[in-house]
C-alpha cells in the first residue's frame, strides 16, 4: 500500500499546500480560516491562524522559492501572506472581481499567480512595488461559466484553465515589464496577454483539475462524466486521448513523470492512469488497493514513524463485504479527495505526494512502496 500515513485534521478540508521544507502544512478546514500545523517531535501541532477572509476559502498555493502563501475565497478576495518575524502579514490583491474566487496558484517564477473565479474570468496578478500591493489583470470574454481550476506551464508564460463550460483553455500571459522577452519561446512569438493559444472541446459535462506534464508536452484534465483527457502538441493541431472509467468522477490530477499520472475525486481512491510506449493512456490500478490489515499494523521505515501511524481498518465492522470492498476501494480516505499536492520538486520524478478531502484527513502516499507502478 502507497499510503505511509493518515492525520486527521478537521471535519472536511477544502484545500492544502505544504511548506518548501515539507515540515508545515497549511489548510483550510471549510472555513474562513488557514490553519499551519508543524512537525514537531513526531506530532502535529498547531502554530498559526491566519484569519482574514469573510468565506470559505477555496484555493490555497504556498511559493517554494519566497517562502509565500496565496489565498483565494468566495469573499471575491486574494491575500498574499509574508512570514515577518513570528507572524505572518497579509497583503492586498486587487481582484476586481464580482463572484467568489475559486481556485488560485503561483506561477513557476513565482512572479505572479492566477485565480479563477466564479465571474467567468481569470485574473493574472503580480506585485507592484510602489503600493506595496499585487494588482491583476484580467483574461475575460473566454470563459461561459465559472473557472474550476489554472495550470501553469513549466515556460511561466501558458497558462490552462478548465471550466462549468465544459472546456480546457491555454492562454498567453505574458506580461510587459514583468516577464522577460526570453521566457515567450516555445509560444507564439507574436502572443499577447490573454491571447488563447487552443480550446479543447473534448468534455460534454463540467471540468476539473487540469495538471501539465513536467515537460510540459503533454496536457490533462478531468471531466464530470467519469473520463480523464491527454492532450500532446498543445497549439493549433493538438492530439488528444480519453480514457473512460467506470467509477465516480475525479476532481484533481496530478503528473508524477512524463507517463503516469495520478487521479482522485469522488471515488475516494486515488487512480493511476500510465502511457504505454506507443503513448497511449490506460487506467492501471487503484493507488489504495489493499487487504484488510490490524489497526496497529504499521510501516517501519523511520519516515513512516515521523510522520505517524499507517492507518489500518476501516472503523466499521469487517464483514464480508468490507472486506471485498477494501480490496477494490481501500478505505484510506472516506469521503471526495479534492485535493493532491506534490512533495517534492516540480520537474523532478514524484515519489511523494499528499491528498485532502472532505473527511478532514491529510494522507501521505509513497510510490517506493509499490515497486509494480515504478516499472512502467
Amino acid at each position: 500500500m502507497a499510503a505511509i500515513s493518515v492525520h486527521q485534521f478537521a471535519h472536511s478540508i477544502t484545500c492544502h499546500a505544504w511548506s518548501p521544507d515539507q515540515s508545515m502544512v497549511a489548510f483550510s478546514p471549510n472555513n474562513s480560516e488557514v490553519h499551519i500545523y508543524r512537525l514537531v517531535e513526531d506530532k502535529w501541532e498547531k502554530v498559526h491562524v491566519l484569519q482574514k477572509h469573510d468565506q470559505v476559502i477555496s484555493g490555497i498555493d504556498w511559493s517554494r522559492r519566497s517562502n509565500r502563501i496565496v489565498t483565494a475565497s468566495h469573499d471575491r478576495n486574494s491575500y498574499v501572506w509574508n512570514l515577518e518575524g513570528s507572524e505572518w502579514v497579509p497583503t492586498l490583491v486587487i481582484l476586481r472581481l464580482n463572484r467568489a474566487a475559486l481556485c488560485v496558484q503561483w506561477s513557476p517564477e513565482e512572479n505572479k499567480f492566477a485565480v479563477g473565479s466564479g465571474a467567468k474570468t481569470v485574473c493574472i496578478c503580480y506585485y507592484e512595488q510602489e503600493n506595496n500591493w499585487w494588482v491583476s489583470k484580467l483574461i475575460r470574454k473566454r470563459h461561459d461559466s465559472s473557472v474550476t481550476s489554472v495550470s501553469w506551464h513549466p515556460n511561466n508564460i501558458l497558462l490552462a484553465t478548465t471550466s462549468t463550460d465544459g472546456k480546457c483553455r491555454v492562454f498567453s500571459t505574458f506580461i510587459k515589464g514583468v516577464d522577460a522577452k526570453d521566457s515567450k519561446k516555445g509560444t507564439s512569438s507574436d502572443s499577447k496577454f490573454g491571447e488563447l493559444i487552443v480550446q479543447l472541446d473534448l468534455s460534454s459535462s463540467w471540468t476539473f483539475g487540469v495538471k501539465w506534464s513536467p515537460s510540459g508536452n503533454t496536457l490533462a484534465y478531468v471531466g464530470h462524466n467519469s473520463m480523464i483527457y491527454f492532450v500532446d502538441d498543445v497549439g493549433p493541431s493538438p492530439l488528444a486521448q480519453n480514457v473512460v472509467f467506470r467509477d465516480l468522477p475525479l476532481r484533481d490530477v496530478l503528473f508524477v513523470s512524463e507517463k503516469m499520472v495520478i487521479g482522485v475525486g469522488f471515488d475516494c481512491n486515488p487512480m493511476v492512469f500510465a502511457a504505454d510506449e506507443r503513448g497511449i493512456w490506460s487506467f492501471i490500478r487503484y493507488l489504495g488497493e489493499r487487504e484488510i490489515v490490524s489497526s496497529g499494523s504499521s510501516y517501519g521505515s523511520q519516515f513512516s514513524e515521523a510522520f505517524g501511524k499507517f492507518y489500518g481498518q476501516s472503523k466499521h465492522g469487517a464483514s464480508n463485504d468490507a472486506v471485498e470492498t477494501s480490496k477494490t476501494r481501500g478505505v484510506v480516505h472516506e469521503n471526495c479527495i479534492n485535493s493532491i499536492m506534490p512533495m517534492t520538486e516540480p520537474g523532478t520524478l514524484i515519489r511523494r505526494f499528499s491528498t485532502s478531502g472532505l473527511d478532514g484527513r491529510i494522507v501521505l502516499w509513497d510510490l517506493e512502496n509499490v515497486p509494480d507502478l515504478l516499472e512502467l
